[in-house]
């Protein structure tokens, strides 16, 4: 797994919600496709995209955990 991006979230974070989208500062949006529901606040958290293969996987600052995602942009 290769470190592709990082980035800050846009506005509030409230972690991972299930079905969550989450747009990066420079207006890329990413939408979470593996269900995991984890309850974390923070405003403008860093995030840090992976590529593993053809699929992605997104951590954010404080969750100790990457959950799959795709590019909707």
């Amino acid at each position: 797994m290769e470190l592709y991006k990082e980035s800050r979230l846009e506005g509030e974070s409230e972690g991972f919600e299930g079905e969550t989208v989450f747009e990066l500062s420079n207006g890329q949006k990413w939408e979470q496709v593996e269900y995991y529901y984890k309850y974390r606040y923070k405003y403008r958290p860093l995030v840090k995209i992976y590529k593993d293969g053809i699929r992605y996987y997104i951590e954010i600052q404080g969750i100790d955990r990457k959950v799959r995602v795709r590019r909707i942009d």
